[in-house]
């Protein structure tokens, strides 16, 4: 069955406007002061914005598995980056194809493994239109964008590169305004340009940013943020410049309500702070991200609470085209929300983390517990039968996570049923049940936790 909304007789157009390594509190509506974000900030209050919203694994290809397929990393197979997207895994694409729609992809990839060379076709996830490249920050750079077009020919696009690849996509735009289209416009910044570790901004935006607001965390725990704070922030202005170039194009060709936008990041970054780069760990900073919803029945959605998950996101957008929702799938639409009918919403968020670790964590409203597979290589090992606590955070104490109860005796009740519930998650996402075992105890001074809490 196909879904409408008052303003339009088809189907509604869907664009993934989809940053990398972008956090959560870059944005106005979330406290950040400096204004990088009016566009988002719009479009959440105006749309239906998800404030706690995360990732499911905290590095680019596992993330990006998740976000196409809605299944966890593990169940993709893509556990950590260089492991290609089964062809045989049916991705977003695949789904709005069946339903008539087309579907393009422009920008970052990294679902191939091959790098800086062409994705075959096979390896495209069904994407009819294709603009891109694998590892886009292997065969570009901030002035210089270079992708791949269907033919597998380098196409090279002029401006800075958030630019290029807004021009592409409201071009894709204007070329199928009389018909149903998908487009996933995968960004690469605010992620840092990989072979001089540098946040390359454009020309003027780095030092209009440089030295005006540090997040907490960052503040305390230092890391590389004095040096890259600026052109990070630089590149997520210019990102936002870009969302209302696209949401302008859409008002010019009278699409606005017709075109649901899902604007979202793969992971954040927390600035070699908790571990040797920039993701990788279960910390806020880490996996949690900005998101927001508008357009058809996303329009005065208002402002969800609920902690939801990149896997959520692929089930809410096939639910807005009217397009059946897989049973294999194993993230939840989030519609049921916007019409306050989800009573059964879990009550927190599972994260799988990789390489840096073998690594587990769920986050509830409250509360951050992290569990690692101590000796275990996590670019070699999926998963383990294994773990050890390692990490347990008060959020409401404690937002910026600098403070870890891990072994605090006061706090082993609420360890422990954080673990079951951990174990729950793991089990439910296709993992064997692990052992896990207790962190080192510590003596916890000062810090109790009531019974009632």
């Amino acid at each position: 069955m196909v879904m409408t909304n008052s303003s339009s007789r088809r189907q509604p157009n869907v664009i993934v406007f989809f940053t990398d390594q972008q956090r959560w509190d870059t944005t106005g509506v979330h406290g950040n002061p400096l204004g990088l974000t009016p566009h988002f900030d719009l479009m959440a209050r105006q749309g239906t914005h998800l404030e706690y919203a995360f990732t499911c694994q905290p590095v680019c290809g596992p993330a990006r598995s998740c976000l196409q397929t809605g299944l966890y990393a593990t169940e993709t197979g893509c556990y950590r980056n260089g492991i290609p997207l089964r062809p045989e895994l049916p991705t977003l694409a695949h789904y709005f194809n069946e339903a008539g729609y087309e579907t393009g992809y422009i920008g970052k990839w990294h679902l191939a493994a091959t790098g800086d060379q062409p994705v075959p076709d096979r390896l495209r996830g069904g994407y009819q239109y294709w603009l891109a490249a694998d590892a886009l920050e292997h065969t570009s750079d901030a002035y210089h964008t270079m992708l791949y077009d269907n033919d597998n020919q380098p196409v090279r696009l002029p401006g800075y590169r958030v630019d290029a690849l807004t021009d592409a996509a409201i071009r894709y735009i204007d070329q199928r305004k009389d018909k149903p289209f998908f487009l996933f416009l995968s960004y690469l910044e605010p992620h840092h340009q990989n072979h001089r570790d540098d946040y390359p901004a454009p020309d003027v935006y780095r030092d209009a940013y440089t030295g005006r607001w540090t997040p907490p965390d960052l503040a305390s725990l230092g890391g590389t943020a004095h040096q890259h704070l600026g052109g990070y922030y630089g590149m997520v202005k210019r990102l936002d410049e870009a969302l209302g170039r696209i949401r302008d194009a859409l008002r010019s060709l009278q699409l606005t309500e017709d075109t649901v936008i899902l604007f979202t990041s793969d992971h954040g970054c927390h600035f070699k702070t908790r571990n040797g780069e920039y993701k990788r760990s279960c910390h806020e900073s880490s996996i949690r991200v900005p998101a927001a919803l508008y357009g058809s029945r996303f329009t005065g959605g208002g402002h969800v609470t609920e902690l939801v998950s990149l896997v959520d996101f692929v089930p809410t957008l096939l639910d807005a085209a009217g397009i059946p929702i897989p049973d294999h799938m194993q993230g939840r639409s989030i519609g049921p929300l916007l019409r306050r009918q989800a009573a059964d919403w879990p009550q927190e968020v599972f994260v799988q983390i990789s390489e840096s670790q073998v690594g587990r964590a769920v986050r509830t409203r409250r509360w951050k517990y992290g569990v690692v597979a101590e000796g275990l290589d996590g670019t070699k090992h999926a998963s383990s039968a294994r773990y050890t606590e390692k990490y347990l955070y008060d959020l409401y104490a404690d937002p910026y996570e600098l403070t870890n109860l891990a072994g605090y005796d006061s706090y082993r009740g609420i360890a422990d049923e954080l673990r079951d519930t951990l174990i729950r998650r793991m089990t439910e996402a296709g993992e064997a049940a692990p052992h896990i075992e207790a962190a080192s105890p510590v003596r916890s001074g000062q810090r109790r936790i009531r019974e009632h809490e």
